[in-house]
């Protein structure tokens, strides 16, 4: 008699928008796209701690800390139990860090979307002038070394 267990393979989750994850691969594709940010640090409901800063880093690892602090943003998902997803308004979501009573908001400043057209518009707009002024440095160097 062959005895198989019967699995059923259920489909993987697909958040639109909204909704709760737990997987820390998936909290930190959603927090790495983030760059500067607002955030609320509230415990019990009660605000701690708020202000303004960049995410330098995202990580996971049990024996560190997170770390806010000079504006700087050092989040370790092993910190959170859950991240939830929240969408305010058509163009602004709030990530939710939570760990038991503790929650860390971030409320995008710049929108991933924004943050790569103003890589790419810096790039474009000032390459031209930036290989204008390597040429013009080269030229210089090597007219110094024929006098």
């Amino acid at each position: 008699m062959n005895h198989k267990p019967n699995y059923c393979h259920l489909p993987s989750p697909c958040i639109i928008e909204s909704g709760i994850l737990v997987n820390k691969e998936d909290i930190k594709r959603l927090i790495n796209d983030l760059t500067q940010v607002r955030y609320i640090h509230t415990l019990d409901g009660v605000i701690q701690n708020q202000g303004q800063g960049w995410i330098l880093e995202v990580f996971n690892d049990p024996n560190q800390a997170t770390v806010v602090i000079n504006n700087s943003l050092y989040i370790n998902l092993q910190s959170f139990d859950y991240l939830q997803l929240s969408q305010v308004s058509l163009h602004e979501s709030h990530f939710d860090l939570v760990q038991d009573n503790r929650k860390l908001t971030l409320i995008p400043l710049v929108t991933p979307c924004q943050d790569q057209q103003t890589s790419k518009n810096l790039g474009f707009d000032n390459l031209e002038d930036m290989l204008g002024e390597v040429l013009s440095a080269k030229w210089d160097v090597q007219l110094d070394d024929d006098f």
